[in-house]
């Protein structure tokens, strides 16, 4: 592995472990050249997931950009980083197993509002009149009568 420091070829590993829920392998390395210590991670290569934008174009999946809206969506609510992180490990391991290789943004976007919806009403409304672009009040007043008469109608399913 070659020392990000002085770019010597040659290091030893110190100390490994799981990372990532088993995902990954977190390996700390001491360089042989300069004695400099750095961190590595081992990951299974996966095929790329593909983001198909509702004006047809293909993005890379992208978890930062999604944590990016949540923490917008969740600003003053004292949300954990680490649950906005959860939420998207599960997203994205959903799509990962259903074995697609590409989604439309707006099946991610569904994706991502059922979860938080469990977390934050106001996070989901906020996070909500982005991903559906609410053009105004009215819109707002829609989704906020959806989501209180599915939070009804799930408090009988209880």
């Amino acid at each position: 592995m070659k020392c990000p420091y002085c770019g010597f070829q040659e290091s030893r590993v110190i100390d490994s472990r799981s990372a990532e829920e088993g995902a990954a392998i977190r390996r700390r390395r001491e360089c042989t050249g300069c004695a400099r210590r750095f961190t590595t991670y081992e990951k299974v290569d996966q095929v790329p997931l593909v983001v198909i934008k509702t004006d047809g174009r293909r993005e890379f999946f992208d978890r930062d950009k999604i944590i990016k809206g949540l923490l917008t969506a969740g600003v003053k609510r004292e949300i954990p980083l680490e649950t906005f992180e959860d939420l998207v490990n599960d997203v994205e391991r959903e799509l990962l197993n259903s074995f697609v290789k590409e989604v439309k943004a707006s099946q991610l976007g569904k994706m991502v509002l059922e979860r938080l919806r469990e977390i934050d009403e106001v996070a989901y409304v906020r996070f909500a009149s982005v991903y559906r672009k609410f053009r105004g009040i009215e819109s707002f007043k829609e989704e906020l009568d959806t989501f209180n008469k599915s939070k009804k109608s799930s408090l009988w399913e209880d």
